[in-house]
């Protein structure tokens, strides 16, 4: 009887792990954890401006920041696994509540993972409802959602005012064909990767909202296709989108597209990111000047390139005492009361936020402090 017992315990045991296995996302198809500690990658250190406490349960995923009318900053993360978001105080990082709830319905979510924050609209992606939601800030009401019919497994978006009411909302979409018996997603053939960023139109109305999908993109090349698509960053001013490529195996980097989704020939990073390519923010000024913040997901500690915005020049990177493991990033560019020159915002190991002083990056990577400032760099290996 108690090698019956102990029989069915470590079949219980490994059924568990093999589920754990076949639960993985499509960029989780990686034997082992790499590690910035062996990866030989030169980088500088900057410490965390605040970690906020761990919410190991939620699965947090991608942070995004608001300035409210009172002066206060609003730092959101999205929470996979828990209500849909999670609010902290963005100068503290202390946490102020949970919203939402798992459903279907306005103001509920299911697998909540890329977000965005355009003047008063807050933009989210979930995975499992296969649609962008739209709340509206300081109050959280659900304004609209989409993308249901012609989104498959999004993740990521980018989004930018155009005229009036009117945004241009751009979405990766992780479609795959099929499983392997591990449980990784096996991407599709390149003839199959044209719709891996759905391009949609969303204009505000006193009375709901109007949504058009302008149709989808995607290179199909060998060098440009994206194979795991999440992150994705747009510039205006340079006519230029940087997408996060998660494919380890044909070489995990960032492409360049420009804003009418075609392929421009160049892959930032390839051979330089080591683990994982995940989130991407831009530090921006007027005369179009500014820099890239690109991610690589180390296990132990994540590391953070910075590419010059016109050039795209690899200026150095960073990493911190303690953030680790980074899904997406956001940078918050304008004064809060603890930022005066801005604050950079990086998920911790799918259960918090870390936040990083701009200040800080500045001083240890020679980098402009602000957009006044003079360029005092030399450019890092």
């Amino acid at each position: 009887m108690k090698h019956r017992l102990l029989l069915t315990a470590l079949v219980l045991v490994l059924s568990a792990c093999h589920s754990a296995r076949v639960d993985r996302e499509p960029d989780e198809a990686t034997e082992a954890d790499p590690l910035l500690s062996r990866s030989g990658v030169a980088h500088v250190v900057v410490a965390e401006a605040f970690v906020t406490a761990s919410t190991e349960n939620d699965n947090i995923d991608s942070p995004a920041a608001w300035r409210a009318p009172d002066g206060k900053t609003w730092l959101f993360a999205t929470a996979k696994e828990g209500p849909g978001l999670t609010l902290y105080d963005g100068d503290s990082g202390a946490t102020w509540r949970a919203f939402g709830r798992e459903g279907a319905g306005p103001g509920e979510f299911r697998r909540a993972n890329g977000i965005s924050i355009v003047d008063d609209l807050l933009f989210v992606v979930e995975r499992d409802n296969r649609r962008v939601q739209v709340l509206t800030l300081p109050s959280l009401a659900p304004i609209s959602a989409f993308g249901a019919r012609e989104l498959t497994q999004p993740y990521g978006l980018w989004v930018r005012k155009l005229d009036g009411r009117a945004y241009e909302v751009l979405v990766t979409d992780a479609y795959m064909a099929g499983k392997r018996p591990n449980g990784w997603d096996i991407p599709p053939p390149l003839p199959e990767l044209d719709r891996r960023v759905h391009r949609f139109r969303f204009e505000r109305h006193r009375e709901g909202a109007k949504i058009a999908h302008l149709g989808a993109f995607g290179d199909v090349s060998a060098a440009g296709a994206i194979r795991i698509p999440e992150s994705i960053q747009g510039d205006i001013a340079h006519d230029r989108l940087l997408i996060s490529e998660e494919d380890t195996s044909v070489g995990t980097a960032v492409r360049e597209y420009d804003l009418a989704g075609n392929y421009r020939g160049r892959t930032l990073g390839l051979g330089l990111f080591k683990a994982q390519a995940e989130g991407i923010a831009l530090w921006q000024c007027a005369d179009g000047s500014g820099y890239w913040i690109t991610t690589d997901q180390y296990k132990d500690r994540s590391l953070f390139h910075l590419y010059d915005r016109v050039t795209l020049e690899h200026l150095g990177a960073f990493a911190g005492h303690t953030v680790a493991n980074t899904d997406g990033v956001w940078l918050h560019q304008g004064a809060t009361e603890r930022f005066p020159n801005g604050v950079f915002y990086a998920v911790h190991d799918d259960q918090g936020v870390g936040a990083f002083d701009w200040r800080d990056i500045a001083k240890a990577l020679n980098l402009r402090a602000d957009c006044t400032a003079k360029e005092t760099r030399h450019a890092q290996p």
